[in-house]
């Protein structure tokens, strides 16, 4: 016991075997094997033995760097995890450095997405050889964000000189840093731009787009516009410049004014037979008690036509409640859609994630307790789930009419079968890469790629 090193329980270590310089782990000695955050999973054969291939993205800040890796497949066994819930994992063996030791350990693969640490050290590979001080962190180590930056600079491609430039206001919004990152790791140029501090000359012969007191930017191959309610008629008219500069927009202006306009977009949708709630829209208060019973009574929801995230909708849960809400919005001019309110939903909705077309992701987000409205922002849970084809098929309509190729398809199952309830050009990133895993901001980049015909 007197030779046992000291360790902390959270810790980093590497494995060389696999290319990967650093990756940060819990260290759990209520877990009896160690394992790995691992995608992909694909098992086969070589010289009669089997193996099995996986990609692990050891950055839990950053899911564009993926290292494919290979190893012999040493056991196949059930495991519970933390949820109580057994499932058959592959085991392998690899020699894992910590600090200055190195030493061969037993990793189960799993998937540990939705996890701080993409890493778990359990207590056979602590055994004979720690002792675990459970209130201290990193005693074997510490690796700042500049040295890990540098330790995964092999992983970065070439410089390709496709310049991408991100429109919008907050450089430090998860969906924001993540499109940021993922077209570097693919090697393009990325610059953020603040919508604000940009600024336009209209000129038949030389058009051009200023930024922060003079600088002359005109030279960008692609926008990708991630554009909040408030400047959305200030960042479209930059959009419409950048365009006819010969930019290429990833969403144009006329599909993100669409897309903002609730009341157009419902219009849109119902003229091309797509399925949504009752839904309707009046001016005077003398016709409050027949827009009422229109969509068939309380309890109904009304949404105010600039809302996002969830802001500006309200349940109202009795027919003179319902007049309440509807008149006090009224009072001070301010335009609002009343829709029916599908009981039979249980506060659940599904984001459908589509990109050129196609639905690369969907989750199902579950409204917090005592709450209707089923958004990430207002305190939903999201899980991953897997829609139907009438589903798919509806949330590529819905953003094909409003020509948006990347959009937010949010969908409600009814007694009807499934209802569209809106479509949003600037969807987030963090709840839908969480749930499913999936590298949605890479998604992205590949198709102003695929755009662009750009090749590597």
């Amino acid at each position: 016991m007197e030779n046992l090193k000291i360790i902390g329980s959270e810790e980093w270590c590497s494995f060389e075997t696999f290319g990967i310089p650093a990756i940060k782990a819990r260290v759990d000695s209520g877990a009896k094997t160690s394992s790995i955050q691992a995608n992909a999973i694909k098992t086969f054969f070589k010289e009669n033995q089997e193996w099995v291939s996986f990609e692990v993205n050891p950055l839990q800040v950053n899911r564009s760097i993926s290292i494919t890796c290979e190893a012999k497949v040493h056991a196949k066994r059930s495991v519970k995890s933390s949820m109580g819930i057994s499932e058959e994992r592959i085991v392998i063996k690899a020699p894992i450095t910590f600090g200055k030791d190195t030493f061969e350990i037993e990793l189960t693969l799993a998937n540990r997405d939705s996890m701080e640490f993409r890493m778990l050290l359990g207590r056979e590979a602590l055994q004979n050889r720690y002792l675990v001080n459970p209130s201290a962190t990193y005693l074997v180590s510490e690796i700042s964000e500049e040295d890990l930056e540098n330790m995964y600079t092999m992983i970065h491609s070439e410089k390709t000189g496709l310049k991408i430039a991100l429109l919008a206001s907050n450089p430090d919004l998860f969906s924001n840093k993540r499109l940021m990152e993922a077209g570097r790791m693919r090697g393009h140029e990325m610059i953020f731009l603040n919508v604000e501090q940009a600024y336009m000359k209209f000129d038949a012969r030389e058009p051009q787009i200023r930024y922060r007191g003079g600088n002359v930017i005109d030279e960008f191959d692609a926008i990708i516009p991630r554009i909040k309610p408030s400047v959305t008629f200030y960042a479209c008219a930059l959009i419409r410049q950048f365009d006819a500069m010969g930019t290429y927009c990833l969403n144009s202006a006329d599909a993100i004014t669409q897309s903002r306009d609730k009341l157009q977009a419902t219009q849109l949708f119902a003229k091309n037979d797509i399925h949504i709630p009752i839904t309707g829209f009046a001016n005077s208060p003398l016709d409050t008690k027949d827009l009422i019973k229109m969509v068939n009574g309380a309890p109904l929801i009304v949404k105010l036509l600039e809302s996002t995230q969830g802001k500006g909708v309200v349940l109202a849960e009795t027919s003179k409640a319902a007049e309440s809400v509807i008149n006090a919005f009224k009072s001070v001019k301010t335009n609002i859609l009343v829709q029916e309110f599908i009981k039979e939903a249980n506060g659940q909705d599904i984001r459908c994630f589509v990109v050129n077309g196609k639905v690369v992701a969907s989750m199902q987000r579950q409204a917090a307790k005592g709450e209707f409205r089923a958004n990430i922002h207002q305190g939903g849970s999201a899980s991953k789930i897997k829609v139907t084809l009438e589903e798919r098929k509806l949330a590529v309509k819905a953003a094909k009419i409003l020509g948006l190729p990347v959009a937010g398809v949010d969908i409600i199952r009814s007694n009807k079968g499934p209802l569209l309830l809106e479509v949003n050009s600037s969807p987030g990133l963090e709840g839908i890469e969480a749930a499913t895993g999936l590298d949605i901001a890479n998604i992205m980049i590949e198709a102003i790629e695929k755009k662009l015909k750009f090749k590597k």
